[in-house]
């Protein structure tokens, strides 16, 4: 359970969080969740595909490695590429809600939280959250931006899923990799847009998902898979290493 407070530049001007990426943060895992404010950067670099979620719906996630627990994009404490998805940028923060009452209703808002029981977090070494005058620091900015990417990534996905739904476009897929005789990879009970479906569309579900801007990301989505070749150079060039 983390130790989630809201950030308050008073209470913690003295805070500071380390950079890097490593398993002791998190990051030892072979898929990571990804919204559709996202794709344009994650299909450049990752497989998209999608997940049924404990109530029936539909979450998109990015291809990280093979095996459970691996993450091929790690290396010494670094992640080599060129995007990395909000979820894992986020650093130790997360988003919290605060009450407000305007007009007699009480609205809840966002706001931003810090695990302090999170090992990036301290007094000692690190990047400083804030200036000295008492703003953001540019390392806390590069967080925050990823908790807005989260945040409106959320209720952004609902709704791209919703029309694909509505157009018929998603469909089970499977991914399957042999990288020799003895090793192969099956990902199973995983969905992504139908290229059969897609080419059917008429001109009036076309213009409709282009009008609110769902026509691109399935494009993204569908062309992402061609990154599982990469994964597969990544996983053979990982084994090589260690023979």
């Amino acid at each position: 359970m983390p130790n989630a407070v809201a950030l308050d530049n008073v209470q913690h001007h003295d805070l500071k969080v380390i950079s890097g990426h490593g398993p002791q943060y998190g990051d030892a895992i072979n898929e990571v969740a990804v919204f559709c404010n996202e794709f344009a950067e994650v299909q450049r670099e990752y497989p998209i595909y999608f997940r049924r979620d404990e109530r029936g719906g539909l979450q998109a996630y990015a291809l990280l490695g093979l095996d459970k627990g691996e993450n091929l994009f790690l290396d010494e404490g670094t992640w080599q590429a060129r995007y990395i998805p909000a979820m894992q940028d986020r650093g130790p923060f997360m988003i919290g809600f605060r009450e407000r009452e305007d007009a007699g209703e009480v609205k809840r808002e966002p706001t931003m939280a810090v695990n302090l029981d999170d090992p990036r977090v301290s007094h000692d070494e690190g990047h400083p959250l804030f200036l000295p005058q008492g703003g953001n620091s540019p390392h806390l900015e590069r967080h925050a931006r990823a908790l807005r990417t989260i945040h409106s990534g959320v209720e952004q996905s609902r709704g791209m899923f919703n029309a694909f739904i509505q157009a018929g476009l998603i469909a089970a897929v499977q991914i399957e990799v042999k990288l020799d005789d003895s090793t192969e990879y099956n990902i199973p009970e995983i969905f992504s847009i139908s290229q059969e479906a897609l080419n059917k569309l008429d001109g009036a579900t076309l213009e409709r998902l282009n009008k609110q801007g769902y026509l691109g990301l399935a494009y993204y989505a569908l062309a992402s898979l061609g990154n599982v070749r990469r994964i597969i150079e990544m996983k053979n060039q990982r084994r090589a290493v260690l023979v």
